[in-house]
């Protein structure tokens, strides 16, 4: 980046500037659940619950970046409980039977590991946030 942008940048609020690495790690998550989506068995099941949950704290973070990280986690635990209770109901079923895209939001079948595999999706996910928070603020050493 030219010095010039990068002062421009720096300038920025940091809730705008925390949301750059946020998109960037909502991308990865994205695609690399998309892409364990296509596997079968136990550990693609549990990957693709972690990276749901992953990429759920993210979306948490980006739409409110100053939010404290253990209420983030807590935010995003509960909307993927949540959703992973509802289908114990017909619910989620109407609507994936409805529009079947919706099935990699709802999903469509309770399986009580998942709620591990959200803790652990989650906890990941609230360790890097902690960190990210605790990095040094200095000036950029390629300026």
């Amino acid at each position: 980046m030219l010095p010039s942008l990068r002062r421009a940048a720096d300038r920025r609020p940091a809730a705008a500037r925390r949301r750059d690495p946020l998109v960037a790690a909502a991308a990865v998550v994205l695609a690399c659940g998309l892409a364990v989506s296509r596997g079968g068995g136990l550990g693609a099941d549990l990957a693709g619950g972690a990276l749901y949950a992953a990429l759920v704290h993210l979306l948490v973070l980006l739409v409110a970046p100053r939010t404290r990280p253990g209420v983030a986690a807590a935010v995003a635990l509960g909307a993927c409980v949540t959703v992973e209770l509802a289908q114990l109901t017909p619910v989620p079923a109407t609507v994936v039977a409805a529009w079947p895209p919706a099935a990699y939001v709802l999903g469509s079948t309770f399986v009580p590991t998942d709620l591990l595999a959200y803790a652990a999706g989650v906890a990941v996910v609230a360790a890097a946030d902690v960190l990210a928070r605790r990095a040094p603020r200095g000036p950029d050493p390629a300026a």
